[in-house]
């Protein structure tokens, strides 16, 4: 079962998955897919994170997130305020657009080491979809082409981006055919040539070059120190279905198994799902996580980040008594508004048992808006992440990884998979997969009901719900003495797989982005003696 964000990308994993391959193999072939038909989301210049579960049982993640280049000082920006809204803000935009805003990708390094290390196929053939449809060309869908439009006036400021996106000085509209020729030759040469033609190779030395010369502080150097991480799963238990995330300097997995705890006491189920009662306590929790955000939010190499006692359910029973029933709280801090929503995810699991939720991204639609000359590569813009006021825990330090709200996440029971999830959607994405969880849980939904419901958002200030609660709802939160505010919708397109006890699987992907749920159903014919039985086979001797 393969769960995308694009029709060529899932078709592509299944493409690996029918020849043989597993689900990392899919994993892979469609990431690179992705970077081909979602240019504006992930790119082979990006960073982003896996949560794995192998069919031998074990759990892992990989951190292939973005570092900050060894050149890069705390005051390699200079800010604009000190107060919010403008609080990230630098003078001429340098950390968001153009070579400036540019950090040490990992996301190639990554998803090459994995699929070495838990793969089957080779790199040529999980890349060959990812090139044919860069070469031959594939159809604009209308998500793609309103990104263009969004963007435009930022990829004009580049010939070389807008040359591609903007042809005549017009957005490509949907339905036109997008071939990118030099990207084709890019993924062809890594193809031939491995990872290593990047990170210190003569692609690298090519990318290098044409960055500085528009002003970027990566060097050579580090793409050949930049190194991926293996990290331990947080796990959590909710109501006997064990929770596995990311860990920091993601913050999902964290702020997740945090606010299950906070709510485990209180009988959900019987609330009622989109009951203004759920809806306040789901509210009050999402404030006392955001509260604590900031002591996770950060790269644990470089801050000292309390998981262990944000996740203990001691910690909980501290904080619980101070959620009132039918009454707003506030609980301080503000979360980081800067970290971009516009990131891809996939949910791939295979017949032998191995599952991969990997979300991956560039940050900003079409990351830093500028592409390197000659060679149809985006990079990311994930030096906007850091914060630009010196002597802060997310302030620029050489080697820093940025920090993310990715919250890939595989629940199991008994010890056999439940369901696997993950979405785009910035600081938003853990509060959806809380609430994915609560509706097969706690309300007993169907996996495609889970995924579709809608949604709400607090950091403490104002209450973001979704249209699709009902202004009376609405009414009542309002008052309890929550701020609402209606929204179109909270975080992006969710993909996520269900695992049923007789071993098949349900895909579903949601309204908000354009995932493709395929599946590979039946299977081989038996050998051949199955079908045609040797007929002489039990025959009594003749006497």
């Amino acid at each position: 079962m393969v769960v995308t964000n694009h029709p060529l990308a899932s078709a592509a994993a299944v493409e690996m998955l029918g020849a043989g391959g597993n689900a990392i193999d899919a994993a892979i072939a469609a990431l690179f897919t992705l970077t081909v038909v979602e240019p504006m989301m992930v790119g082979i210049y990006g960073g982003g994170t896996a949560l794995i579960r192998l069919a031998d049982g074990r759990e892992l993640t990989i951190d292939g997130l973005a570092t900050a280049p060894a050149e890069a000082r705390p005051d390699s920006f200079v800010p604009v305020s000190e107060t919010w809204p403008d609080y990230m803000e630098t003078e001429g935009r340098r950390n968001r657009v153009g070579g400036a805003a540019v950090p040490v990708p990992g996301n190639l390094k990554a998803w090459c080491e994995t699929l070495q290390r838990f793969g089957t196929l080779s790199l040529e053939q999980v890349m060959e979809p990812a090139i044919r449809h860069a070469e031959r060309g594939f159809r604009v869908t209308p998500y793609l082409s309103s990104c263009i439009e969004e963007t435009a006036e930022d990829l004009a400021l580049d010939p070389v981006i807008s040359s591609l996106f903007l042809p005549g000085g017009k957005p490509l509209e949907d339905g036109a055919l997008l071939v990118q020729a030099d990207y084709g030759r890019t993924l062809r040469a890594i193809s031939a040539n491995g990872p290593d033609h990047f990170y210190g190779g003569p692609l690298g030395e090519e990318v290098v070059r044409k960055l500085r010369a528009a002003g970027s502080f990566v060097s050579l150097d580090d793409l050949k120190t930049y190194r991926t991480v293996e990290r331990e799963p947080i796990r959590a238990r909710y109501r006997g279905v064990d929770i596995v995330g990311v860990a920091p300097p993601c913050t999902g997995g964290v702020h997740i198994a945090q606010m299950l705890n906070l709510l485990e006491p209180f009988n959900i189920g019987s609330l009622g799902y989109g009951t203004p009662e759920s809806l306040h306590l789901m509210l009050e929790v999402l404030k006392i996580a955001a509260a604590d955000r900031r002591a996770a939010t950060a790269d644990p190499a470089f801050v000292d980040v309390p998981v262990e006692r944000l996740i203990s359910k001691s910690y909980a029973d501290l904080r619980r008594p101070e959620i009132q029933q039918g009454r707003a709280g506030k609980f301080g801090a503000r979360v980081l508004e800067v970290e971009s929503a516009n990131t891809t995810h996939l949910t791939i699991a295979d017949r032998h048992g191995n599952v991969i939720s990997s979300t991956q991204t560039i940050n900003s639609l079409f990351g830093a808006r500028i592409m390197v000359p000659g060679t149809g590569i985006i990079p990311t813009n994930y030096m906007y992440l850091f914060d630009p006021h010196p002597g802060r825990a997310l302030s620029l330090q050489p080697g820093k990884r940025i920090t993310s709200g990715i919250s890939a996440t595989i629940a199991t029971k008994n010890g056999k998979p439940l369901f696997a999830v993950g979405l785009p959607g910035a600081h938003r994405i853990p509060s959806a997969v809380f609430q994915m969880i609560l509706n097969i849980v706690d309300h007993g939904m169907t996996l495609q009901e889970a995924v579709e419901a809608p949604r709400l958002f607090t950091w403490g200030e104002e209450a973001e719900l979704e249209r699709g609660f009902s202004e009376s709802v609405q009414g009542s939160l309002q008052a309890m003495g929550h701020n609402v505010m209606p929204v179109d919708h909270v975080a992006g397109g969710m993909g996520a797989i269900f695992f049923n006890d007789d071993g098949s699987m349900v895909g579903a992907s949601c309204w908000r982005a354009d995932g493709t749920p395929m599946g590979i159903g039946g299977g081989l014919a038996r050998r051949k003696t199955a079908f045609w039985p040797d007929p002489t086979r039990n025959r009594k001797p003749k006497s």
